[in-house]
């Protein structure tokens, strides 16, 4: 090949990459869309886009299926349908709270009504499915009223079939729900469920939240559930839980104790028995508890005729040694614990937990004790590589300044009292310690 051609094809190359580059930057799902409908790709065809989407530069993000995604950059939108499935259901708001840093970044949906039923859903863009693929759900919470006392959920939940939104609510069946759920001091944790065969399993052990995990600022919540059966959750990107999913939920288990088994009759499982040889002492039965105090005098004032014959108070007879009982020795007929034989448990089928074939819906259903909690960035994807694309976009621009800007909004909303003012409440409460003078009552503050 000539110098000419070869810096012809050079440059067309050079050009493409280019081209692919500028693409994928600025419309990495719409590229996802045009480049790699994977459905419809066979593995071979895969694997070669994938080689040459590397060579060429091309983000992996690009082959990530994104079942849903929602940054709220513009308002709630039609796509989310309020439940009435409660006479008296809370409001939803779109806004991004009191304080923040980003306004547009910031905003999503808020649970706006105190003590009250929060029911909202969306239809997936299409279903998504557990079943020989990753599942990853992600999204953020912000729950701006936390104090020592607030009580609510954040959980999401997926949900299969045809779900009618406008009744969608604590009844409705679903297959995943995952989040936050805090109340006072007792409760924070992030539920995991998992529904089985009509029943819905709360992991056996909670995902603990610590202390500092505990606060107002916005936080980011993501559950990855890979086709291995394995399972990883995280908080603001930091691993909390992680195993098989068939260990650690009560799914049936590979073995169950055998039903046509139970232990012997004569089985001997008591390792110390009473030594038979030993005898109780002589005398032992005679000796008394307690006995007179041999310290104790008779008062010099004491007078037998009017107070009665004297008789020392008693006390414990250091010789006492209770009730008797033979020591014990080594059972010579102990057969060791007994052991119930296991069997293979017809019900175990690890290919069926947590395997969901079609996922169509995704909402929030809440009971809200105190208001102000904002959802925001939910994502639903195969792909953990663009969950932590999206996150470094929404969630990590929008916490950093939080508590700046909180403290920024408390120092304009909530100014420090004045001196006069502390003297105005001083003179009150002198006026009111006088009026208690007044009356005989006065109470301590």
């Amino acid at each position: 090949m000539d110098v000419g051609k070869r810096e012809c094809c050079e440059a067309t190359r050079q050009r493409a990459i280019d081209f692919l580059r500028r693409l994928s930057s600025s419309f990495d799902r719409s590229l996802r869309s045009l480049v790699c409908p994977s459905q419809d790709l066979n593995n071979t065809t895969r694997t070669m886009l994938r080689v040459w989407c590397c060579l060429l530069g091309v983000p992996a993000s690009v082959w990530a299926t994104v079942y849903f995604e929602d940054r709220f950059d513009a308002g709630i939108g039609e796509r989310w349908v309020e439940s009435k499935w409660k006479e008296e259901m809370g409001e939803w708001k779109y806004t991004a709270g009191e304080w923040f840093v980003d306004e547009a970044k910031a905003k999503g949906m808020q649970a706006a009504t105190d003590m009250r039923f929060h029911a909202i859903s969306a239809k997936l863009d299409e279903p998504a499915t557990t079943v020989a693929k990753d599942l990853v759900l992600q999204f953020t919470v912000k729950h701006e009223k936390k104090d020592y006392a607030f009580c609510g959920g954040g959980y999401i939940k997926l949900l299969p079939g045809d779900v009618d939104p406008t009744t969608f609510g604590g009844d409705t069946p679903y297959a995943i729900m995952f989040g936050p759920d805090l109340c006072g001091y007792d409760i924070s944790r992030i539920h995991v469920i998992f529904e089985h065969e009509g029943e819905n399993l709360l992991k056996e052990e909670d995902v603990k939240l610590d202390y500092s995990d505990k606060d107002e600022y916005t936080h980011l919540y993501t559950l990855v559930l890979k086709k291995d059966g394995t399972f990883e959750v995280f908080f603001d990107q930091k691993s909390k839980s992680e195993g098989k999913v068939e260990d650690l939920w009560k799914f049936p288990k590979k073995e169950i104790k055998d039903p046509s088994k139970s232990k012997p009759a004569d089985w001997v499982d008591e390792k110390k028995i009473p030594d038979p040889a030993a005898e109780k002492p002589e005398g032992y039965d005679d000796i008394p508890p307690e006995i007179p105090d041999p310290e104790a005098e008779k008062p010099e004032d004491w007078d037998d005729d009017e107070d009665g014959a004297w008789e020392p108070p008693t006390v414990d007879n250091p010789d006492y040694k209770g009730e008797w009982k033979a020591p014990m020795i080594d059972n010579p007929a102990y057969k060791g614990d007994w052991e119930h034989p296991m069997i293979p448990n017809p019900a175990y089928k690890p290919e069926t937990y947590a395997k969901y074939p079609s996922l169509t819906t995704i909402g929030f259903e809440l009971w809200t004790v105190n208001a102000g909690s904002i959802f925001d960035n939910i994502l639903v994807t195969d792909d953990v590589d663009y969950a932590n694309k999206m996150a470094a976009e929404t969630w990590a621009v929008i916490k950093e300044g939080e508590k700046e800007a909180k403290d920024a909004w408390k120092k304009i909303n909530d100014p420090p009292k004045d001196e006069d003012d502390e003297g105005e409440e001083d003179d009150e409460g002198e006026d009111e310690e006088d009026i208690d003078d007044d009356t005989g009552a006065k109470e301590e503050l």
